[in-house]
Parts: structure tokens; sequence; C-alpha cells
């Protein structure tokens, strides 16, 4: 049997540092950052955020816990950011493709949902721990605050006809909810497969999110007008 922390947390291997851990210009704020962030990683994967304790994670980042209040208030912050930095690169990667033209909207909103989908699959014990548990809605939140506001960016962005009048935050909150809820119902079920979320996001996304022509297709109309 695995040894269990007092907070009733199992022991894991180390989590591999990876691309979802920034860069950071001072080189002791990336050791500390960087522990930090593995050790939280490791053992959000083993059980709720909610039931980390500040000591644990200082212990297993091998820093103080004065050092982690230096930067942190919960354990929930230092997640949330690894979080976010991963997918952050998934949405750049749909920028570049967006900006180098020669694909339709659908086309994109399918690899964004699909770069989210492998985010949560490397992330799966984390998201799985998370979702679950009712006292822990931090994460949960977290995807719905990260969906708004990509929302809010694609609609300030998007010309095009068929926009919403309504207003743009209660948009933005309408989808993350939608896409935030898909995501959960995709790990409560065994049955739904990776492949059957992004379907399912591409089918219910609204036609005004892929009725927009190509990028190189909409630069040749301003070019000849």
């Amino acid at each position: 049997m695995p040894a269990w922390p007092r907070n009733g947390c199992p022991a894991r291997g180390r989590y591999q540092e990876g691309s979802a851990l920034n860069d950071r210009t001072d080189p002791r704020v990336t050791r500390t950052v960087r522990a930090f962030e593995q050790a939280v990683v490791e053992l959000a994967s083993a059980c709720p955020v909610s039931r980390i304790t500040v000591a644990e994670l200082a212990d297993r980042a091998g820093v103080t816990r004065a050092t982690f209040y230096n930067r942190y208030s919960t354990p929930l912050d230092p997640l949330i950011q690894v979080l976010h930095d991963d997918l952050e690169r998934g949405h750049r990667r749909e920028a570049e493709l967006r900006a180098q033209g020669g694909h339709t909207d659908r086309e994109l909103l399918r690899l964004a949902t699909a770069e989210v989908a492998d985010h949560v699959e490397r992330f799966l014990d984390v998201y799985r721990n998370s979702l679950a548990d009712p006292a822990d809605s931090g994460v949960y939140e977290a995807l719905v605050r990260h969906f708004g506001e990509y929302t809010l960016k694609f609609l300030a962005r998007a010309e095009r006809p068929g926009l919403p009048g309504a207003g743009r935050q209660v948009v933005a909150q309408f989808m993350a909810h939608g896409f935030a809820g898909a995501i959960k119902a995709w790990l409560d079920d065994p049955s739904v497969t990776k492949d059957d979320l992004v379907d399912a996001a591409v089918a219910c996304a609204p036609a005004w999110w892929t009725s927009g022509p190509a990028p190189d297709t909409a630069s040749q109309q301003r070019r000849s007008s």
C-alpha cells in the first residue's frame, strides 16, 4: 500500500518537467517557480488541490512556507498557472495557423478544440481529481475564465455577419460554461472519447463562429476592394 500523508494524498513519482513550465529570467526565481509547479502537479495528480496543504507543497518543492507565501496565496495558484501556460501554447499554435492562412474557421475550431483535449489528457489525473470533488471548484472556474477570455478575443477580431447582438460578456460566459461542461462530461463518462468531444464541440458551435472565410481569402478580398 502507498504511504498517505495526513491530508490523504498518496505519494507519487516526480512530475516530469515539460512544456507547461515557463522560462524565467532570474535563475533563482526560475528554480523556485518550477519547483512549486512540479510539486503541485504531482500532488494534484494524486488528490484534489483543495486537499493539498501549503506545508506539504513546500516540503515537496524543497522550500519553506515563507517562500511559498512570497509568491502565492494557495496551492491552487501555481496549479492554475501551469494549466494556463499549457493552454496558451495550444492557442499560439492556432494563432500561427490563422496568420498563415488557408484554413477555414471550422478547421481552426477543430484544431483549437483538439489542442485543448490534448492538454486535458496531459493533466488527466489533475482534472479528474479536481472536477470530481465538490469542494474543489477552482480548476473548473479557471477553465471557464480561460475559455471566456478566449471567446472575447475571438469576438473582438471577428469580422463576419451574424455576430450576436447580446452583450459579449454574456455570450462569452455561455460559450465558456458550455465547453467547460463538455470537458467535464467527457471525463465523467468512460465511453466518451477525445474525438467525441472534438466532434461535439464543432457540431455545437454557433454559425457565426464557423462561417468566416479562410484567412487568405479574406486577405485577397481586402486587396481587391
